[in-house]
């Protein structure tokens, strides 16, 4: 933020080819923060140190987060005279309890990773510090021994059905679901379990 903020605002003038570009490309802004591009993929975030200002909200767009037990989270934009810009007023609130949402985006003060766990922030407070890291890993291997297309398909059933009507996200619900089912992955899964070994999966 120590470099990003002045350049967007004008305070700093871009200094070389990748300032320039952030300046002048809106969409390459957008896609550093995810943004506007359907991603299925999970994304696990591992947050080892501050989690500030863009930071805490480029976390806003991962799908699971683990910190370390020195880890501190805060949106200070306002603090600085001018408003989040990175997703925290969209997405925050509809990822935590709407109170806490504005009292982030509104203070601006620091939390610790407790509490950024006790409200639903993060996933895990991990101690030491150095187990941050195996943590993350130890989600991804589990969420990468599961179907990979029903993994896709169920996040993006979350994501598409976050902004729509109960009866059209059951209904995007039920077009997804009934797309894995027939997927080969879905027949392996279903024989690995009745023969209780692992399945292996293929991804189609």
């Amino acid at each position: 933020m120590g470099t990003l903020i002045p350049l967007l605002s004008g305070a700093r003038q871009p200094q070389d080819e990748w300032d320039r570009r952030v300046v002048q490309d809106r969409h390459l802004r957008e896609r550093v923060m995810l943004r506007g591009m359907p991603l299925y993929k999970p994304i696990i975030a591992a947050i080892n140190g501050v989690c500030v200002g863009l930071g805490a909200e480029l976390i806003q767009a991962t799908d699971l987060r683990i910190a370390a037990e020195h880890a501190t989270f805060a949106v200070t934009e306002v603090v600085r005279g001018f408003m989040p810009g990175g997703g925290s007023t969209v997405r925050l609130a509809r990822q935590i309890p709407l109170c806490k949402a504005m009292e982030i985006v509104l203070v601006g003060e620091h939390m610790s990773a407790q509490e950024a766990y006790r409200i639903g922030l993060v996933n895990d407070v991990v101690v030491p510090a150095d187990q941050v890291m195996p943590r993350a890993e130890a989600l991804a291997r589990k969420i990468a021994a599961n179907g990979p297309v029903a993994v896709r398909k169920t996040k993006e059933t979350v994501l598409r059905s976050l902004s729509v009507s109960f009866d059209e996200g059951f209904r995007i619900e039920r077009e997804n679901a009934d797309f894995t089912m027939r997927t080969e992955d879905a027949k392996e899964g279903l024989r690995a379990f009745m023969e209780k070994r692992p399945p292996r999966y293929i991804g189609r």
